[in-house]
């Protein structure tokens, strides 16, 4: 799902359709079809995806990018009917309904074909393109057994410039929180899927973290259990671009760990892209590059008070930029998988050791999950 520009001739050829960083009211849902390597064949891709290094590149091409319907454009246009009450004409409740049903067809038939009934939903991060992003789903999927059902949402990301890209692809972010709160419970409302879990890296962390507040508050405020009708599994984390104090607010004020299963976020310190962003916006601590010892006493205590909410700090070797390690890095990326396709918890005994230095904050290093890291020296 994308609230992307298009930019191809997606009329002409479907299979043609190309999405930039310009903002679309009109949310687009397809598919694409990422191929690994070329033409490399299923033997050999299996065992290359499981040795610690491999004899060549695997490199990822998109074959395929395909357009197959659009909700209407947000917001309804309105009437007053005879009772004085404003409501939307029937014509944009018509569209929608069917832009719903459609996706739920669309669930349906890849579920059908899956023995787990969940849904993946990856929220990149900022200066991804469509296909960035695309490609990280594809990986991701690919070592999650290729079971449940893959999906990239994917907002107006990738403005040119190093700092005024940031700074419009963060307003991006606050553009798309609408379409990703309708796109989350449009997936909820679908019978015959289980659960949703979300993934969000970056500045994606922002956008999913704040769509989830929202629709959270709204179900409770109607009186609902957050987790039986939004069907939120794990909530994964991945170097948050997100400002410490602000997430105080927004997040653990609002107690939204009762939306969802378990939250983790991965953190490392050696996050250059974090460490822009802290430079940009005069923050002192964002998450994604906090360490233990930067908590004060009331925060380390409110730690304790989400049971099911874990921070993993990463000291692991990265890039310079040290910003996609949840992905490139096989000792966090193998932590991502355990959680998500194995729904393991911390701890030795359930086969993620983790080496724990306080209640909700782990550690591990290049060596895991084969072996846990030591405990820190004080």
């Amino acid at each position: 799902m994308t609230d992307r520009k298009p930019e191809g001739d997606g009329e002409n050829d479907p299979g043609d359709v190309e999405y930039g960083y310009g903002r679309s009211f009109s949310v687009a849902v397809g598919s694409c079809v990422v191929e690994i390597g070329n033409g490399v064949p299923w033997e050999e891709l299996v065992k290359a995806s499981r040795v610690k290094k491999r004899g060549g590149t695997l490199p990822l091409r998109m074959r395929t990018i395909t357009e197959q319907f659009r909700f209407p454009r947000p917001p309804p246009p309105i009437s007053v009917n005879k009772g004085g009450e404003v409501e939307a004409t029937s014509r944009y409740v018509v569209a929608r309904q069917a832009a719903v049903d459609a996706l739920h067809d669309e669930l349906r038939r890849r579920l059908a074909v899956t023995p787990r009934k969940e849904a993946y939903v990856f929220v990149h991060g900022y200066a991804n393109t469509f296909r960035k992003a695309a490609f990280r789903m594809a990986e991701m999927w690919h070592f999650l057994g290729r079971e449940g059902v893959p999906i990239l949402y994917s907002w107006p990301a990738g403005s040119p410039g190093l700092l005024r890209g940031y700074t419009h692809d963060r307003e991006s972010g606050e553009f798309t929180i609408f379409h990703l709160k309708e796109f989350l419970k449009a997936l909820a409302a679908c019978p015959e899927l289980d659960t949703v879990h979300v993934i969000a890296h970056s500045r994606g962390t922002d956008v999913a973290m704040t769509a989830l507040r929202e629709i959270i508050v709204a179900a409770r405020n109607r009186g609902d259990d957050p987790q039986v009708v939004l069907k939120i599994g794990n909530v994964i984390m991945a170097a948050p671009d997100v400002d410490l104090d602000v997430s105080g607010q927004r997040f653990a004020a609002e107690q939204l760990y009762d939306g969802f299963e378990l939250l983790t976020m991965y953190v490392s310190k050696n996050d250059r892209a974090i460490g822009m962003a802290e430079w940009l916006f005069a923050s002192p601590r964002r998450i994604g590059k906090i360490e233990l010892k930067e908590l004060n006493a009331g925060e380390m205590a409110r730690t304790r008070l989400m049971p099911n909410a874990d921070i993993v700090d990463a000291r692991v070797r990265t890039d310079y930029t040290g910003h996609g390690y949840f992905l490139s890095n096989p000792a966090v990326f193998s932590d991502v998988i355990l959680v998500l396709r194995y729904d393991r918890t911390p701890g030795a005994e359930h086969g993620r050791p983790l080496t724990e230095v306080f209640p909700g904050y782990y550690i591990l290093d290049d060596r895991y999950p084969q072996h846990a890291a030591p405990l820190p020296k004080k």
